[in-house]
């Protein structure tokens, strides 16, 4: 089986293709001009993902050496993301679909990511705690098969993700803030600083909105100025850094010790972050279970993950029409 996947939720267009279970292509378009504007802004993302979507799929094709006659299916992400930024992707794919007389399935961005684990050479096993760790999302799941997916916690606010960023801003290092905070806090070991992590009436769901607060608060109270030297910077960095892996390691070990399961897998951009997937690792380790954790490639926004769940999708008889209409019922809201 031959199989096209296309993501475009954010700020990257991504084009895989998948034949006969193995990976032949996984192509990323990094739109970084948002970085002057220190985020993404919708429409200029959704005029990118127009610009590259089509000689990315041609490219993708050529180095899979496939014509787009080949292909048996056609995937594409269909939410959660930026309006704007998922039509493009959305509708292409079902517009291909369409003009080939392919099969066509929309795939959940989150399930995506979940199924990024599978994408390396040792694959998770059923049942398996996944920690979903993003921008935009938050998660604890139970993953009992392709078909089962159970929410066991989410953020009651911000995303780590988003709180990274914000963070990143409050110490001036721009956007994104993820892979600036990460470099910085190698440098604060030693930090005595210790931010709170908010501790919820419901045992799995989490809280950074708290946690970003009280990093604005030691701001203010000890640089008034809003001049923060260096070294203060990667103090800061890592003891929240270490705050936000406290509280995902928490959650996650009270879920190991709750629910029986074979691995765990940590997927979602902040999933590269080393001092958490350390963190991960150590946790799973403690509690001899098989750690999956994907390649850096695979831990952003990538068309191998729809690719691969769409797949899954179409196995366990699951389709939709090239009239999809996603929007109004998408099943990501058992994820927000």
């Amino acid at each position: 089986m031959n199989v096209l996947g296309i993501e475009s939720s954010c700020d990257e267009t991504s084009v895989a293709v998948i034949c006969n279970n193995e990976l032949k292509a996984n192509l990323i378009s990094s739109q970084d001009f948002h970085k002057k504007y220190g985020g993404v802004v919708p429409e200029l993302s959704s005029r990118a993902h127009l610009q590259i979507v089509t000689p990315l799929i041609r490219d993708a094709l050529d180095k899979a050496s496939l014509s787009k006659e080949e292909i048996d299916l056609v995937t594409a992400t269909a939410g959660p993301g930026l309006i704007g930024a998922l039509l493009v992707g959305l509708t292409f794919g079902k517009g291909l679909a369409y003009s080939l007389n392919k099969s066509f399935i929309a795939v959940n961005h989150i399930e995506g990511h979940i199924y990024s684990g599978f994408l390396m050479e040792e694959k998770p096993e059923f049942p398996y705690l996944a920690l979903v760790v993003s921008g935009g999302h938050t998660l604890l799941l139970l993953v009992k098969s392709h078909t089962e997916i159970r929410k066991l916690g989410s953020t009651v606010d911000d995303a780590a993700g988003e709180a990274f960023d914000k963070v990143a801003k409050m110490l001036g290092f721009g956007y994104p803030g993820g892979p600036k905070i990460q470099k910085a806090s190698e440098n604060g070991e030693n930090s005595e600083i210790n931010f709170p992590v908010a501790d919820l009436k419901d045992p799995f769901n989490f809280s950074f909105s708290g946690l970003k607060t009280s990093v604005l608060r030691f701001i203010q109270k000890n640089f008034n100025d809003g001049l923060i030297p260096e070294i203060d910077k990667n103090k800061i960095a890592y003891s929240f850094q270490k705050a936000v892996a406290k509280a995902l390691i928490r959650n996650s070990e009270k879920a190991l010790k709750t629910f029986e399961v074979k691995s765990i897998s940590l997927v979602g951009g902040v999933a590269a972050n080393g001092f958490i997937r350390n963190s991960l690792i150590e946790l799973a380790n403690h509690f001899n279970k098989k750690i999956i954790i994907p390649k850096i490639e695979f831990c952003g926004d990538n068309a191998a993950m729809i690719a691969y769940r769409g797949q899954k999708l179409f196995e366990n008889g699951i389709f939709h029409g090239w009239d999809y209409a996603p929007f109004p019922s998408m099943p990501e809201n058992q994820y927000n």
